[in-house]
């Protein structure tokens, strides 16, 4: 289990912060959202501070000392920004060297030769899949975005066209497949077979990203027709820049985080011995820190000095990719702030308490349970563990193929419709440049057509296992 996996169970573990009752506890969740939302659209306030003064207001309608609410926000805005705000800026500095040395256009070109019309969103879909199979969701965003931005912007593609299946890819990938640690953590509550439940979650996971994806992104492209954000478009290089880096060389860079990541996880499968010096190695050097931080210190030379950069144009270029992020992780941050004050409240065990009384088959039951959790959190990870939990003693004496299918009813569930209280939902938003309403016609639906598309395959997969 990831060291993140176990900051969110200490996290979902922890004693709610507020007595109050069910009914109170939903009210509270309810009016603590309607207050982002009618600060963000009516008054136009900053994001930031709409989450911050509706994670307030949440803990002061659910009745929690104002002290306490402080604490919880405070918690997940330093947990959230910890997690991923390291990883955003190595990630802004990798984009800004692939941007600035040409290597972004390399990348841009070759596609583009290769795969134009309306092979693109195909295109974007396989290789958004395939870089996230090892990734955390926001990981692949910050390596994809660079591409997905140029990419549109070089073909006069819709931004949606492009951008909806690179998110599709990065999401099932999250959602359904192992080694992300929802899945990883969920196969071990009910006791599922890794190998099954992989191959499995490949099955709901093709026709689901294909349906949610390239499918639903012509949708998604009328629905917001909007170019690509114009502060966050790398610049194709100066006219001075005799020469940029190869195709090869620059593939190669973008992916060594990814394949080092692979390893890792790969090794804590197959050797499953945290005391092994090999897995001792590769879980240092597969973490996303290391990994990233690789990336960059190597992008220094094959792409900065490849394209004749000298040293000050290197630093430069380095202190340029930072300020533009500033705004998106204080917004991500915020949004963890206002998950862990959720958390904190106890609304994630207010839904399992109801939930114990529906009487529907296990599969359903488990997805369900991990929607409505996914909707009262924002969390996918927390989603999947707390429904895990839940219907882990149902796993009992169902056969291998059943307790697999548990594990992708979950993480299907775990992904619905993402909005106002998920980090992701602000991510998103800020890279593509998007106000609230457009993120939710493009990304929220495609989340929800992920989940309901993947529970659907799941079912039917059931009728054959």
């Amino acid at each position: 289990m990831t060291s993140l996996s176990v900051e969110i169970l200490a996290a979902d573990a922890a004693e709610p912060i507020t007595s109050a009752g069910n009914a109170q506890l939903g009210i509270a969740v309810l009016a603590g959202i309607a207050v982002i939302v009618l600060l963000i659209t009516k008054f136009k306030l900053h994001a930031f501070l709409a989450l911050t003064i509706g994670s307030l207001a949440l803990g002061a309608f659910a009745g929690a000392p104002l002290a306490d609410t402080i604490k919880s926000f405070t918690a997940g805005l330093g947990s959230t920004v910890a997690g991923v705000g390291v990883l955003i800026a190595l990630g802004a500095i990798l984009g800004k060297l692939l941007a600035d040395s040409g290597g972004a256009d390399q990348i841009v070109d070759t596609i583009l030769a290769r795969a134009g019309g309306r092979a693109m969103p195909w295109a974007m879909v396989l290789i958004a899949s395939v870089i996230g199979l090892p990734l955390f969701f926001e990981v692949g965003i910050v390596l994809l975005i660079p591409v997905v931005l140029l990419v549109a912007k070089r073909g006069n593609y819709s931004l949606m066209r492009i951008g909806v299946p690179a998110l599709a890819g990065l999401s099932v990938m999250h959602g359904l497949i192992p080694p992300h640690p929802g899945p990883l953590v969920a196969i071990d509550a009910v006791g599922a077979n890794l190998g099954v439940t992989l191959a499995l979650g490949l099955v709901v996971a093709i026709p689901t990203v294909i349906i949610a994806g390239p499918l639903f992104s012509r949708y998604a492209a009328r629905w917001v027709d909007i170019p690509a954000p114009e502060n966050m478009i790398p610049t194709r290089p100066s006219e001075d820049l005799e020469k940029r880096p190869g195709f090869g060389a620059t593939v190669a860079t973008v992916l060594l985080p990814v394949v080092l990541m692979l390893v890792k996880a790969l090794v804590d499968i197959v050797v499953d011995d945290p005391e092994n010096g090999v897995q001792k190695v590769t879980d240092v050097i597969g973490s996303p820190l290391i990994a990233l931080l690789a990336a960059v210190i190597v992008a220094l030379f094959t792409l900065g000095r490849a394209a004749g950069f000298t040293k000050e144009r290197l630093s430069s270029t380095v202190e340029k990719s930072l300020a533009p992020i500033a705004g998106v992780l204080l917004i991500v941050g915020a949004g963890g702030g206002f998950k862990q004050t959720l958390i904190d409240i106890g609304v994630g065990q207010m839904i399992l308490d109801f939930s114990k009384s529906w009487a529907i088959p296990t599969l359903l039951l488990a997805w369900l349970i991990a929607v409505a959790i996914r909707l009262a959190t924002g969390s996918a990870t927390v989603a999947t563990i707390s429904a895990a939990g839940l219907v882990a003693p149902l796993a009992e004496g169902m056969s291998t193929g059943e307790t697999a299918l548990l594990v992708l009813a979950i993480g299907a569930g775990s992904l619905f419709f993402s909005h106002v209280n998920d980090a992701g939902f602000w991510l998103v938003k800020e890279y593509f440049g998007m106000n609230v309403g457009q993120t939710i016609k493009t990304w929220s639906v495609m989340e929800t057509i992920i989940s309901v598309v993947g529970i659907v395959f799941v079912l039917l997969l059931s009728l054959v296992l």
